[in-house]
């Protein structure tokens, strides 16, 4: 295959954003827009070539990719308490097997977005997903803390890797007047697949055994790459793909490749509020998805036969949250509001909703604690939503990509200390109270410290910082 040189271009900042906004408020008002906007152009172009549609069956790719990338991730959550009986785990043990998957995590960071750089959409993409496939299905053959440690890290390393590769492909398949529209598509895939998980593995769990919910997980992995690889080239290259839908995806002027080092950006002070922000709360959202089933074993009995509805429920109230604290920022600054207090104003609305959440570990009902976390677990999806949204309030486009990674990483670290910290904490005190204590206060301990640093929302002024410049990359 001919090497393309656009093909290895760097991802624009506005597209890097698009990944980083994991809860879809402002997606779904994008969806909207893309859509009006897509059918304008086709009018436009209708005259001279009709536009294909093959690009959204990329766009399907990149949907199920996400769905199984999160699948694979929250088998181990559900399965918890069966598991915790049966290899005789301590709440210290199962903390730190779900704190080796977030520190691999944490390190794909590091490398994998230069990795797809340099090998590509196509194979990158399906290299991290036969690592994580096969690092999924190998939870099967594991049978001890150190083994499913092993299976747990190396599923971290290759589930970084989706969301770098689908937006990368978004980049080259998509004009920037659709990227808003795909990329919140195959976001839906991380809503979905925290859904699925629960409602799939039990039955397979019991049918079958545990290990066939690793191993059929796994499969639903390479069964993806089975049709990935027939189906994926860059546009410029792919036989199926008409001239007048690749000119329409080519109809943008080309971005300059700009990189900024992270150890420009960690000299700001916006950087820090935002990555403090993601190290605090997105820590939380690894809590919930793994320890939740294992508290509601704990506290109540919840087997792998009853787990389904509750954490059904938790995620679909997620996904209401998410909408609704992105609408609350747009709706007050509709209203004439500023940035600055638009956005801390609905932060401060969701982390004041996660405050209860500290009253679950202690009630006696089942479905209190299930809408108690279900709530805080909304609320965090719209304090999330705004918190992404930071990060183009504060920098330039060409940095906001780099911004995100640094979150990101910082993100998954805080959940590796958390997960260690909370299985000792559940095993010093012998329950789960301190814990969510953290959990419901995190929230408001984090807007804080972002108040703190950046109390009016400035600008970094990042051309202005000496021994640094910024030149496009050859």
């Amino acid at each position: 295959m001919a090497h393309n040189p656009h093909q290895e271009e760097n991802l624009p900042a506005e597209d890097e954003k698009m990944l980083a906004t994991v809860s879809p408020p402002e997606q779904a008002a994008a969806t909207a827009t893309g859509a009006a906007i897509e059918a304008t152009a086709a009018l436009e172009y209708g005259r001279e070539s009709r536009i294909g549609k093959y690009r959204w069956i990329i766009c399907a790719l990149l949907f199920f990719a996400t769905t199984i990338n999160y699948v694979d991730r929250a088998v181990f959550g559900v399965l918890g308490p069966d598991l915790r009986k049966e290899f005789g785990w301590s709440a210290t043990q199962f903390g730190d097997i779900n704190a080796s998957f977030t520190l691999a995590y944490a390190i794909g960071f590091l490398f994998v977005g230069w990795f797809i750089d340099r090998v590509g959409t196509r194979w990158g993409y399906t290299i991290c997903l036969i690592i994580w496939s096969l690092a999924a299905a190998a939870h099967a053959l594991a049978r001890g803390t150190y083994s499913f440690m092993a299976a747990r890290f190396a599923l971290g390393i290759g589930e970084s890797g989706n969301f770098p590769a689908a937006i990368k492909t978004t980049a080259e398949w998509f004009p920037k007047k659709e990227r808003a529209t795909a990329t919140g598509i195959f976001n839906a895939g991380s809503n979905v697949g925290a859904i699925v998980a629960p409602a799939v593995v039990p039955f397979l769990a019991l049918t079958f055994g545990w290990e066939s919910a690793f191993i059929i997980t796994g499969l639903a992995g390479l069964a993806w790459v089975a049709f990935w690889l027939p189906v994926y080239r860059h546009p410029t290259e792919h036989p199926k793909l008409s001239h007048g839908e690749l000119a329409y995806i080519q109809s943008d002027p080309p971005d300059p490749a700009v990189k900024i080092p992270w150890a420009r950006l960690v000299q700001f002070r916006q950087t820090w509020a935002f990555a403090i922000g993601k190290f605090m709360t997105d820590s939380i959202w690894w809590f919930y998805l793994f320890w939740f089933p294992v508290v509601l074993n704990d506290r109540f009995a919840v087997d792998l036969k009853s787990i389904g509805l509750p954490m059904i429920t938790v995620y679909l109230l997620a996904d209401v949250g998410s909408i609704g604290g992105g609408w609350l920022s747009s709706f007050l600054l509709g209203k004439g509001w500023t940035p600055n207090a638009a956005r801390k104003t609905a932060m401060l609305v969701c982390a004041l909703f996660i405050v209860p959440v500290v009253f679950a570990p202690i009630t006696n009902s089942q479905w209190v604690a299930v809408w108690l976390v279900g709530i805080a677990a909304a609320a965090h999806q719209g304090f999330s939503a705004n918190l992404f949204t930071l990060t183009s309030d504060m920098f330039p486009r060409k940095a906001v990509g780099s911004v995100v990674g640094i979150g990101g990483f910082f993100g998954a670290m805080g959940g590796f200390f958390l997960n260690m910290g909370a299985g000792r904490l559940r095993d010093m005190f012998g329950n789960y109270v301190a814990i969510f204590a953290i959990a419901g206060s995190a929230y408001l301990v984090a807007l804080f410290v972002i108040h703190l640093l950046v109390p009016k929302l400035e600008p970094a002024q990042i051309d202005d910082v000496r021994g640094f410049d910024v030149k496009p990359t050859a």
